[in-house]
């Protein structure tokens, strides 16, 4: 298995892994112009969105989304690892880890000190993961729509 940037011609690969993930979270109809355009933020070098793909064999097993951005109690960029799926059939082989691995490695390449994610209260498997990768810090996400 290789983790290695997303590229133009993995769209149809990709695709199907941005759908289960959105599934996995009961996101249903989200605007296709919605994932055109994160799509194109990919390979926009102005932009601070970035991909990474677990590729075996030419097949695609994962995705990991991250986002660079500024923070009022630090100097450095901080980022944020925003979106991260495993194929069904890939799960427990250790892709989420080396996803996770290669975003603290770009965050450090980056000169960011922190990297930092959410998940759903109830996404008890993915934690088990998590609570090995990284503290808790015990902040609880408010929000809403305007």
């Amino acid at each position: 298995m290789i983790i290695r940037p997303v590229r133009p011609e993995d769209k149809a690969s990709w695709l199907p892994l941005w759908q289960g993930y959105l599934s996995f979270y009961k996101v249903e109809n989200l605007p296709d112009h919605v994932t055109e355009s994160l799509w194109a933020r990919f390979f926009d070098a102005a932009e601070p969105v970035h991909a990474l793909v677990a590729e075996e064999n030419g097949e695609l097993l994962g995705l990991v989304h991250y986002i660079f951005h500024r923070n009022t109690w630090m100097v450095e960029d901080v980022c944020y690892l925003e979106d991260l799926f495993t194929a069904e059939a890939a799960r427990g082989k250790g892709v989420g880890r080396a996803l996770i691995e290669a975003v603290y490695e770009r965050a450090r390449a980056a000169g960011s000190t922190r990297v930092y994610w959410m998940t759903h209260e109830t996404n008890t498997t993915a934690q088990a993961l998590y609570d090995k990768l990284a503290d808790k810090p015990g902040f609880i996400q408010y929000r809403k729509q305007v």
